[in-house]
């Protein structure tokens, strides 16, 4: 959550830094085609693959073992993405003009994300050994480290926008090859946090080789099922970048920083719900208990329900507000804003659809069913890009947004429609009671916090941060009250009981600060 949040902040200070202009919307999409492999290779399937199967040989052979595979993990990660790295700085210029070809029209702005894409490429390598070291570390239960990883790689890049970007006209180079090189760091910075703890563990690094040793083998067995599914995200992120590039100055910042504010409330309301019910589902799975997985399931769906269908309905409502406090300073204009709004409230249904797939995908895990999850993923993706496609055509960048956010409660719907049949039912009708009355008292609190926002701004125009706090603060309150209110009225328990657990977790963190 920190990592978000400070993900948040990153892509703040980039904005204030250089607005929503030709030179950050090279950087992202410049970024994006090494951030594209990772995905695929790195981080997702690797990890998955790579970290039971090192599990397995720690506890059944000893860490020396273990060590051993590491060794040959981390040295056939580094020659893969190596050659990967090599070949995206030899072909950026290739890259750049096949997936932004409309960046050619406007002088200069092809040749800066051509080389901010050779400057970043290497990225690929650092990031591949800081999770190879990551997997490691959590096998052997050391979880601390790990998890500051990724806030140093935030923290590299927002140190750059203020200790390297001043210096770099200075130089004769652009401004915003500094945040390339901020990225480069932040990359280099999680390994370089790793390292010192895994050698504690006892772990000493020996390039090896043997790409024949049978656990490797093993691993990339593992990984072909995994990358196979996220191939097909990847190609979806680079159709939407490609018509993302032809949508004007601003439309690739706009859809970046708009998704990750979208995002956000999910690692709050969708992940820690998730989190907190796969254990039981999967328990009751193994002891092949249907029964038990279905109460289990409907009741974190519902759960999800109530705290994500106000949150969609509030970045709906309070988008531009909301927008205009984070980042409408230093070299962001009213019409950034307006267009990283525009793009927040396409995005803004996907919030619930993104937060049920976190628990629909983990529970066919848990029953055994790999192939389900993967395949309806795909199908949302096809019905993503035939979704972009006709609607950029009329709602532009924003378009892309709500094609997204239409998926995602698409792939969500689908999974669940499945999940129905192979429990007999979700408790059908609770889930449908509760969606209905969360949605009638979700409307209410955006119709209140929207007005109560823009009686404010009417008569307090002030554009001072504190004013807009003051402003979004009380309408986010005002809309709250009244969520809590038709709530009660509506006899909405399962409200009750998710702001229940939230005031009783919020309250236990505020007296463990005072003792």
């Amino acid at each position: 959550m920190a990592s978000r949040v400070l993900g948040l902040l990153r892509d703040q200070v980039f904005l204030w830094t250089f607005g929503a202009g030709h030179a950050m919307d090279a950087y992202n999409v410049a970024f994006r085609l090494p951030n594209l492999v990772r995905d695929l290779f790195a981080e997702g399937a690797m990890s998955a693959a790579f970290v039971p199967t090192f599990t397995r040989e720690l506890h059944a052979k000893g860490r020396e073992a273990a060590w051993e595979l590491g060794r040959i993990v981390i040295t056939g990660l580094v020659v893969v993405t190596g050659v990967i790295a090599l070949l995206g700085v030899l072909l950026a210029g290739p890259l750049t003009r096949w997936i932004a070809p409309e960046y050619a029209e406007v002088a200069g702005k092809l040749e800066l994300t051509t080389l901010l894409t050779q400057v970043m490429f290497p990225f690929l390598v650092l990031i591949a050994v800081a999770v190879a070291c990551m997997g490691m570390l959590n096998s052997l239960r050391a979880f601390f480290v790990p998890a500051l990883a990724p806030a140093m790689f935030n923290v590299a890049c927002i140190a750059s926008a203020f200790a390297i970007v001043p210096f770099m006209p200075a130089l004769g180079w652009d401004p915003i090859l500094g945040l390339a090189i901020g990225t480069l760091l932040g990359g280099l910075g999680q390994v370089v946090l790793q390292w010192p703890a895994l050698r504690r563990q006892g772990f000493r690094f020996r390039p090896r080789f043997d790409f024949g040793d049978p656990r490797f083998r093993e691993i990339i067995r593992l990984m072909i099922p995994g990358t196979m599914g996220l191939a097909a995200a990847q190609v979806n992120q680079l159709v939407n970048v490609y018509l993302a590039t032809s949508e004007g100055e601003g439309a690739v910042t706009y859809l970046g920083f708009a998704f990750r504010l979208m995002y956000l409330p999910i690692g709050i309301f969708g992940v820690s719900i998730a989190t907190a019910a796969i254990p039981g589902i999967t328990r009751h799975a193994a002891d092949d208990d249907l029964v038990g997985v279905r109460a289990d399931v409907s009741q974190a769906l519902r759960m999800m329900l109530v705290l994500n269908v106000p949150a969609a309905l509030g970045l709906i409502a309070l988008a531009r507000p909301i927008v205009e406090l984070l980042v409408e300073y230093g070299r962001v204009s009213p019409e950034n804003t307006a267009g990283i709004a525009a793009a927040l409230m396409g995005y803004a249904p996907g919030l619930v659809g993104y937060s049920a797939v976190k628990l629909a995908s983990p529970t066919f895990y848990a029953l055994k069913d790999a192939r389900t999850p993967v395949t309806v993923g795909f199908v949302a993706i096809v019905l993503n890009v035939v979704l972009n496609l006709v609607l950029v055509r009329s709602l532009s960048y924003a378009g892309l947004a709500l094609g997204t956010g239409i998926s995602a409660l698409a792939n969500a719907a689908i999974l669940f429609w499945l999940l129905r049949g192979r429990l007999g039912g979700l408790e059908d009708s609770r889930v449908l009671m509760a969606l209905g009355k969360i949605l009638a008292a979700s409307l209410v609190m955006a119709g209140v916090a929207w007005g109560v926002e823009h009686e404010l701004a009417a008569r307090w125009e002030s554009a001072a941060w504190y004013s807009r706090a003051v402003r979004v603060g009380l309408a986010i309150a005002a809309g709250l009250a009244a969520l809590a209110l038709s709530a009660r009225l509506l006899r909405l328990h399962e409200f009750q009981v998710a702001s229940g657990r939230i005031w009783t977790r919020v309250a236990g963190r505020l007296a463990r600060r005072r003792s």
